[in-house]
């Protein structure tokens, strides 16, 4: 197999777009409506603030009018997507529903689910979370141990799953479960399931990060009901949604502009003082900045590919594997080159932010698939053995 990764053109839609968001972010900072932060897709949570993107019409921008959405390209989004993250916006709140959920209900969801779901989360007021990792799994996703039984109307579930990203705020999971006895085929036998996370049986517990701040959630699910209603797409097809899911939860500007907001701050504090720029942090900069177009331009090629209907799973790896070590580098590098110890108590911004990016660091090679599954998707995908 050959990896083909061209870069799409970005229309003129999409230059105005970037223009009008950054109009509404920079009256957003003036207003003090939020404070940048790096990881702020998977951290930065405020329901309020993905409001205001909802009644702006910028989420579910590439569905259908019928659904709720705004028929805008998928490169569009892309533009609106890498300035919201450049400058660290909060946008954890509606991340996950928009930027997965939204595609797999629209590939795989029946019409009342689309209808359900899709315009609450355009406007801004309905959140979902994944529901895929679990206890003593790792990264073996076929291994999962959450078991949905047949009971009349529906699936009554028992499981646990971790790491769930913002399930605090989230109206509803999509679940990777298992409705079906294990069998030879480990990728056999699993479905996804839209669970309402106010349902009896749901307990949702705070897994506090290294920064002492809750985005992380243990979800604990004892006989849970879910009614048919709420399979998604066929049963037992979950092993091949969730593979088509990931496409969009690997490639995205994400897995590159975490940590945007404390390059571009560091690279503003560099400009201030020209005549005491040290060349040694001028050529790490220079370095960092095309690391950072070229993997642009990959994310934006994987972006087209999805245009296209295609589900470029390598591709997106690889953009994973390579955005996350970019990502790590930015912090690494910055506080190599700055005077100060990282503390998340000064009055600096651009050390508060340094010291956040260091305490974050540690996830950006596991969350979405560790460095070494990523690897193997990517060497399988060009025949290596």
């Amino acid at each position: 197999m050959s990896i083909s990764l061209t870069a799409a053109a970005l229309p003129r839609a999409a230059e105005e777009l970037r223009g009008d968001v950054r109009a509404f972010l920079a009256a957003e900072l003036a207003e003090g409506s939020f404070v940048p932060r790096c990881d702020s897709w998977l951290s930065g949570i405020d329901p309020a603030f993905s409001r205001k993107l909802g009644e702006r019409e910028w989420l579910g921008v590439t569905w259908p009018v019928r659904y709720g959405g705004h028929d805008r390209s998928p490169l569009e989004r892309f533009v609106l997507t890498e300035e919201l993250l450049a400058a660290g916006a909060p946008v954890a709140a509606h991340w996950v529903a928009d930027r997965q959920m939204g595609p797999n209900l629209l590939r795989f969801g029946s019409e009342v689910q689309k209808r359900r779901y899709l315009p609450a989360i355009a406007r801004g007021e309905y959140f979902f979370c994944i529901g895929m990792s679990e206890p003593d799994t790792g990264s073996d996703l076929a291994s999962v141990r959450t078991r949905a039984e047949r009971t009349a109307g529906g699936w009554r579930v028992n499981g646990t799953k971790i790491w769930t990203s913002a399930a605090q705020v989230a109206h509803a999971m999509v679940a990777l479960v298992r409705t079906a006895p294990p069998a030879p085929d480990r990728h056999a036998g699993l479905t996804q399931l839209v669970i309402d996370l106010s349902s009896d049986g749901v307990a949702i517990n705070p897994i506090a990060a290294l920064d002492g701040n809750r985005h992380f959630n243990e979800v604990v699910l004892q006989d849970v009901f879910v009614p048919d209603e709420d399979a998604l797409g066929a049963i037992g097809n979950g092993w091949q949604q969730v593979t088509a899911e990931l496409a969009y939860e690997r490639s995205g500007p994400e897995r590159l502009l975490s940590t945007m907001p404390l390059l571009t701050a560091w690279s503003g504090r560099l400009r201030e003082r020209p005549d005491a720029i040290d060349p040694s942090a001028a050529d790490a900069l220079g370095r960092l900045v095309a690391r950072a177009w070229a993997l642009r331009h990959m994310s934006l090629a994987v972006a087209a590919a999805l245009a296209q209907g295609r589900t470029p799973g390598v591709e997106a790896a690889m953009v994973k594997d390579l955005g996350t070590r970019f990502e790590r580098d930015v912090v690494e590098t910055v506080r190599a080159h700055f005077p100060y110890e990282p503390d998340p108590q000064s009055d600096d911004p651009l050390n508060r932010m340094l010291a956040e990016a260091v305490l974050h660091v540690p996830a950006f090679t596991l969350r979405g698939g560790t460095t070494e599954i990523l690897r193997g998707i990517v060497a399988k995908g060009i025949g290596v053995r």
